[in-house]
């Protein structure tokens, strides 16, 4: 029997990154996927969801084509299913683009449900592997609430939701975090009329809380129904679909839909995987590690959604790094999930790193914020999308970053910079100092990062009122 030095179960963003970087260090390494590698991020989640978003921004310009000098718009017609249609050839051309880059590497890629079958073993179908280490990259799936169990045509997961060719006419989303309000966003975009349940105070509410009100407000502006702070007591199917009876601070309501999307979470996949009888631990469902991703067991690692820390794609593909880099001998730090980002493509976009202001005081910081309106910003007035805002969260006493906050439009493409602020452990000084091109969306992370020390340029100041902005030049 061949002897492997990484066997990975699992073929997502977190396996097939983890297989690729171990390849790299010399490692001779397997990787074993049920269906096609990319997991669900690639194959049914994030870049599908993504590409089907893409189309419903050019939707909207078009139907704001007369602001911009667009004659005839108005008559124009929206085909859903050609979205669709555009997300699978994505699709495709990821997919083939990642298996590509694993045979480049030398991996051997598996197809089938592999376990664990003993110390250093691992199973799939009749076949037997040995192996030095393995790294459990399973992922998850849809959380399914009791008596909502869906049937793939009314009450459906994410995963019908991107294979449907039509935008459901009424639309009922159980959920507002990121999945609940981008399809929200996406099917309003081609006409559904949507109505968003979230049992939480607020959309997004892992968010600052303001950002979630704000999110909010901006979908009601464009008739997004959204019950906050409501309860879902029941799912009745009906001859139209199905009726959503729910509860909340207006007492209770029945919400009808010919579609239920599910979108509260979700759930590891770890049956059938043998964990048990390995001897490795998990916690409510989820395989338990360490900061260097490695379980009780000798010799077994776990990274990405299955182990519930982040369930975020980059953040799988930086613990399959880390995990065979940790095997290869290459030590660095260990991941700080707080100082992770986070994205949801929705319109307006919402992106975060670090902590929320109240995250912040919990953890004991005395802290301070800055504020900047995206009103103020030249580049968002001269692009047209003016809603939103960027927050920074500043430790008082060292003037560190510890968190930014931003919504609008396009506004995750200030992600990447903020990234390097807290990997830098940059101060609000020193981000207020950096020079940012004019005109730029960055430019209010910079104002924000002044604002923090009562010195932006240009916001309003005025006493005993809220600040406000002041187009920049």
């Amino acid at each position: 029997m061949a002897q492997w030095d990484v066997a990975i179960v699992g073929g997502g963003p977190g396996g097939y990154v983890a297989a690729i970087r171990a390849a790299q260090l010399g490692l001779k390494t397997v990787l074993f996927e049920k269906e096609r590698v990319g997991g669900l991020c690639l194959n049914w989640g994030c870049i599908p969801s993504k590409a089907i978003l893409k189309n419903a921004d050019v939707v909207n310009a078009v139907r704001e084509g007369t602001k911009w000098g667009l004659r005839g718009a108005e008559g124009v017609s929206f085909d859903f299913g050609a979205a669709i249609d555009r997300s699978r050839e994505v699709v495709e051309k990821i997919v083939g683009g990642v298996e590509l880059l694993l045979r480049d590497n030398g991996v051997e890629v598996v197809t089938g449900e592999a376990s664990l079958a003993g110390q250093g073993q691992v199973r799939c179908g009749d076949r037997q592997f040995a192996a030095r280490n393995v790294v459990i990259a399973t992922g998850a799936s849809t959380r399914v609430l009791p008596g909502m169990e869906p049937d793939g045509e009314v009450v459906i997961t994410s995963r019908e939701a991107l294979a449907r060719r039509e935008a459901p006419q009424r639309a009922v989303i159980i959920g507002g975090g990121p999945v609940g309000v981008e399809f929200a966003h996406a099917w309003a975009s081609y006409g559904s009329e949507v109505t968003v349940v979230e049992l939480l105070p607020t959309l997004l509410p892992q968010e600052d809380p303001e950002i979630g009100r704000l999110l909010k407000r901006s979908f009601e502006a464009r008739g997004i129904r959204c019950l906050t702070g409501t309860k879902v007591e029941r799912v009745e199917r009906t001859s139209a679909g199905a009726a959503v009876h729910v509860s909340g601070g207006d007492g209770e309501q029945r919400v009808e839909g010919d579609v239920v999307l599910l979108a509260v979470g979700f759930v590891p996949h770890t049956g059938g995987l043998g964990l048990e009888a390995a001897g490795v631990d998990t916690h409510r469902g989820f395989i338990e590690i360490d900061g260097r991703m490695r379980t009780n067991v000798p010799g077994i690692f776990a990274v990405g959604d299955v182990t519930g820390k982040l369930m975020l794609a980059h953040v799988a593909s930086q613990q399959g790094v880390l995990a065979v880099e940790h095997i290869a001998g290459i030590e660095r730090p260990e991941p700080d999930y707080v100082q992770m980002p986070r994205a949801t493509f929705c319109q307006p976009q919402v992106g975060s790193i670090g902590y929320t202001e109240q995250a912040a005081h919990e953890a004991g910081y005395t802290v301070r914020t800055g504020r900047f309106p995206l009103t103020a910003l030249g580049k968002a007035v001269a692009a047209g999308h003016t809603e939103g805002f960027v927050k920074v969260v500043v430790d008082e006493p060292t003037g560190q970053v510890l968190g930014i906050h931003m919504i609008g439009h396009d506004i995750n493409d200030l992600l990447g910079e903020a990234t390097m602020i807290a990997v830098l452990e940059a101060t609000s000084v020193e981000v207020g100092f950096a020079v940012h091109a004019h005109p730029t969306l960055p430019e209010a992370l910079k104002e924000a990062a002044l604002a923090a020390d009562g010195e932006a340029i240009h916001v309003v100041r005025r006493r005993a009122a809220p600040q406000e902005g002041a187009v920049t030049r």
